[in-house]
């Protein structure tokens, strides 16, 4: 499916265009109806002759229904412009097509209506006015329809120029991260809550858990419809009407967003690119109430111009947004911002990063992924993803971080390595990113929680001090005078135990734990202190430590003045 905005000015034929291609009134509201005139977002769809389905967003050409306008236009594919025979380009047809090119559109129809209330010379007329006002534009190379809806002029070949803009149109694009405008929601008989959209990012499913943002409302997809059929699937560049659970319908607005909440910056603050409109009369400051349009979202921000005080009429520039509520938005989205003082359109163009870091003063965005790396230095994956829309794998642990930078932290750890001292480098003592490179560092050995170089002789190999904890097991001799550094890397290895400033072998505790389970074989109600104290042949200043250590082991319990087999007691 692709979709398609009509566009034009007020009473030129857009909403009979849809009737007669759909077979449905897009005019909902009967005060359109009296009137004459759509006012809001009139929706329809149809199937043509070649199997491709298009969906048509109806938009009021009234310059009072502006915002509603471009709350259609923000997700289509490519645009059906009206303009008629009778009255030729107008104020709406103008700003339409402005607007329509600051959303980047590239692809669309023209048709020229009412040609039965014209003869053929006004017709030709009305021909060269309209390629004059579309030279330069993107439609200058589209198709020009001439249509008449009432004698049937036409119509079918505005369908077959509409198979040949589908067949044209590139599909949209699925990157897995499907995203919602809101532009409808009502309550459905018997199903509840449902909004209407246009998806784009990725597809959504029966029973997918959502949010509904910016009030961060937890839904469930309870069923799928579109282009008038049921689906278990909606895949992206599709209108979409969407049964939820969770929220009521009165709870939701236009210009909500719909997605899935792990995939989605969300921001108050974005830098984007903005080419003012030529047409303007004034200069582009941070002076004016100005409000956004994104998506199907108005949303009033606040304008600060990047390294210039303002933009002159017909220049591009680079601006800050700042929002007054967090919104899910992506770099290479599109807006149009305008004045609502002034009720005019100001300009528009693309956001270029959803959370800017450095100051207005410093600030060039671009789209680059790079320049988002190198700007915060390291980034998780998952998070580049949701600043840029963009996967890349990490290159340090789960960062994504810049080569140069990468090749600094490198050198930074290996001077710590070689520095360290003959019992290495603590990892204890890195932060997580040092920790993290040490696996891209060469000629390095990691044991023991110690970094050495790979050639490095342990300088605790056959220590002389545990050979002395050996040699005299239960009557250890004193640690004064040894290193304390290389005491306390002994210890943690667990080549010596210590317990109150007593130091034993290893050996010695397994030692001690056989000769008192021989003790308990003997005498299994339990053994004292003293007991134990003569079979290993020591003194009551080594034989309580020991004890203790062994209790800590579970080799053995105390119960009041003696000692019984605990858990772990050898057999």
């Amino acid at each position: 499916m692709h979709v398609i905005a009509t566009a034009g000015h007020v009473d030129h034929g857009k909403s009979t265009l849809v009737r007669a291609l759909t077979g449905v009134d897009p005019d909902r509201w009967e005060e359109e109806k009296q009137r004459g005139m759509t006012i809001d977002l009139g929706f329809g769809a149809t199937t043509l002759d070649s199997g491709r389905e298009l969906a048509f967003v109806d938009v009021p050409g009234h310059v009072r229904f502006i915002k509603n306008m471009l709350a259609g236009v923000g997700a289509v594919d490519a645009c059906l412009f009206v303009v008629a025979a009778t009255e030729g380009w107008k104020p709406q047809s103008e700003e339409h097509l402005r607007i329509l090119e600051l959303l980047d559109l590239s692809h669309g129809v023209v048709a020229l209506t009412k040609v039965g209330l014209c003869d053929e010379d006004l017709v030709e007329l009305a021909r060269m006015d309209l390629a004059e006002h579309l030279q330069g534009s993107f439609l200058e190379q589209s198709e020009v329809v001439e249509v008449d809806v009432p004698s049937g002029i036409g119509v079918q070949a505005l369908r077959e120029a509409l198979d040949r803009l589908a067949a044209s149109t590139p599909r949209a694009v699925d990157s897995g991260r499907p995203r919602l405008w809101v532009d409808r929601a009502f309550a459905a008989k018997g199903s509840g809550t449902v909004v209407t959209g246009t998806l784009t990012g990725g597809a959504l499913a029966v029973d997918d858990e959502l949010v509904l943002l910016p009030r961060d409302i937890a839904v469930r997809v309870r069923a799928l419809q579109s282009h008038h059929q049921a689906r278990s699937t909606a895949m992206p560049g599709s209108r979409v009407a969407v049964n939820l659970v969770g929220v009521a319908h009165a709870d939701v607005e236009r210009g909500d967003v719909l997605l899935r909440a792990a995939q989605w910056h969300r921001t108050r603050m974005a830098d984007a690119s903005m080419t003012v409109l030529a047409s303007l009369d004034h200069e582009v400051s941070r002076r004016g109430a100005y409000v956004a349009y994104l998506g199907s979202g108005e949303i009033p921000v606040k304008v600060r111009v990047l390294g210039e005080r303002s933009l002159v009429p017909g220049e591009e520039g680079l601006i800050r947004l700042h929002l007054p509520r967090a919104f899910p938005m992506r770099p290479g989205d599109r807006f149009v911002l305008r004045e609502s003082g002034r009720k005019e359109t100001v300009g528009g163009g693309q956001i270029l990063d959803v959370a800017p870091i450095l100051p207005a003063s410093k600030a060039r965005p671009d789209r680059s992924v790079d320049r988002v790396i190198r700007e915060r230095g390291y980034v998780e994956a998952v998070e580049l993803e949701r600043l840029t829309g963009e996967r890349r794998e990490p290159n340090l642990g789960p960062w994504v971080t810049d080569p140069d930078l990468l090749d600094a932290l490198r050198s930074q750890v290996e001077m710590l390595i070689r520095t360290s001292g003959p019992l290495g480098l603590d990892v204890v003592s890195l932060d997580p990113r040092q920790r993290a490179v040490l696996p891209l560092i060469d000629g390095i050995r990691v044991e023991a929680g110690r970094v050495t170089a790979a050639e490095a002789i342990d300088p605790l190999a056959d220590h002389p001090y545990v050979a002395a904890l050996d040699a005299s097991p239960f009557a250890p001799p004193s640690a004064e005078g040894i290193d304390r550094a290389e005491l306390r890397e002994l210890v943690r290895r667990g080549v010596v135990v210590s317990h109150d400033g007593v130091y034993f072998s290893a050996g010695a505790l397994d030692a001690a734990a056989r000769k008192v389970a021989a003790l308990l074989q003997v005498k299994p109600e339990g053994v004292t202190v003293a007991e134990v104290r003569d079979a290993l042949g020591c003194s009551r200043k080594h034989t309580l430590p020991l004890m203790s250590l062994l209790d800590g082991r579970g080799v053995t319990r105390r119960r009041g003045d003696v000692r019984i087999g605990g858990p772990r007691l050898p057999s």
